[in-house]
């Protein structure tokens, strides 16, 4: 019964084309990044997409797509800028963790079982960073927005809300994209469908708001 139900979910995950999120690497990242973060409530007007120095806005959030084994990850990084402006990373192209927090959503295990099931049924997530997402070299587009420091404490909040009340993950349903798409939104921003692939999702992204 077993090995025929595995078949079933191996055949389900090669039909399917929706977007999809790779396994996990860690649960929801803990690292505490910039200004301290308050309750969640609206953003009055969204930011600006200007990925330069300000030093008005002297924190970001990134929404990214990154490859992967499958057909990639959505999910977003916020934290606090460089001193040159930029998201910081160190010299092996790795988000600098004291600066930087991720959030995202994918089936809570590093096996693949769970990643096929979770194409049919609801699995349990996790929601911060997975295998590669702190890397510069596996990413395929971003969105970068400097925020204000009331702004990052209102977004970082509100993601640190959304992580504790997303327990489960589903290809079809509720997958990485919609994840980063409840973000996004809640910031007052357009969002194009879940089901995209991740880079087409954040490309989307990128040109329905700019």
């Amino acid at each position: 019964m077993l090995p025929s139900f595995l078949r079933l979910a191996a055949a389900a995950l090669l039909s399917l084309t929706v977007a999809g999120c790779t396994s996990s690497a860690s649960n929801r990242s803990t690292v505490m990044a910039g200004a301290p973060v308050t309750t969640a409530g609206s953003l009055v007007q969204p930011a600006a997409y200007a990925p330069t120095v300000n030093e008005a806005k002297p924190y970001f959030i990134s929404f990214r797509a990154r490859n992967a084994e499958s057909y990639g990850h959505t999910f977003v990084v916020f934290g606090q800028f460089d001193a040159n402006g930029r998201v910081p990373y160190d010299s092996t192209g790795t988000l600098v963790p004291s600066m930087t927090e991720v959030a995202g959503l994918h089936p809570a295990s590093t096996s693949v079982i769970p990643y096929m099931v979770g194409h049919i049924l609801p699995v349990p997530s996790e929601t911060g960073a997975s295998d590669g997402d702190t890397e510069r070299q596996y990413l395929l587009a971003e969105w970068t927005i400097p925020l204000t420091a009331a702004q990052y404490q209102e977004i970082a909040a509100y993601i640190h809300d959304l992580q504790d009340r997303s327990p489960v993950w589903n290809a079809a349903t509720y997958n990485c994209s919609a994840f980063v798409g409840d973000i996004a939104r809640h910031m007052g921003f357009k969002t194009p469908s879940p089901l995209h692939l991740p880079k087409n999702y954040i490309n989307d992204l990128r040109a329905m708001n700019s």
